[in-house]
């Protein structure tokens, strides 16, 4: 298999929650919303969707979920969603295998891990493949 395109479909209790805070804290654009479903898009073939329990079906635990966005300027990034009223999770700072990056939580819980490439240091720069 191929596949086009890969995009995680959370099933919350939280739907407009979520749209709400990833249309203001990451400039998401809503292609698709019938209330129970919605469909946010990124840019460059990133989208999230948010649906509602269907019957029979649970909600998702999302404890242990991350999702990585690799930014261009990760000290403004961090500026704006800190000064917006997002609390960091995990604080900005350098790591040595080739980032530099923050974390926050979205509503449901899911970490959303910030960063931008950096070189790594001298032990991790092997583990690199082309």
């Amino acid at each position: 298999m191929q596949p086009t395109l890969l995009s995680p479909c959370i099933i919350t209790t939280k739907v407009a929650e979520s749209r709400d805070f990833y249309i203001k804290h990451f400039a998401a654009k809503v292609t698709f919303d019938c209330g129970w479903y919605v469909n946010l898009e990124f840019g460059n073939n990133a989208s999230l969707q948010f649906m509602a329990p269907q019957p029979d079906q649970a909600a998702c635990n999302p404890v242990g979920l991350t999702y990585n966005f690799r930014v261009s300027e990760i000290d403004a990034e961090y500026d704006q969603l800190i000064s917006s009223g997002l609390v960091a999770t995990m604080p900005l700072e350098d790591h040595p295998w080739g980032d530099r990056g923050f974390a926050v939580q979205d509503p449901n819980g899911i970490v959303l891990y910030i960063y931008a490439d950096r070189e790594p240091s001298p032990e991790f720069k092997p583990y690199f493949k082309s």
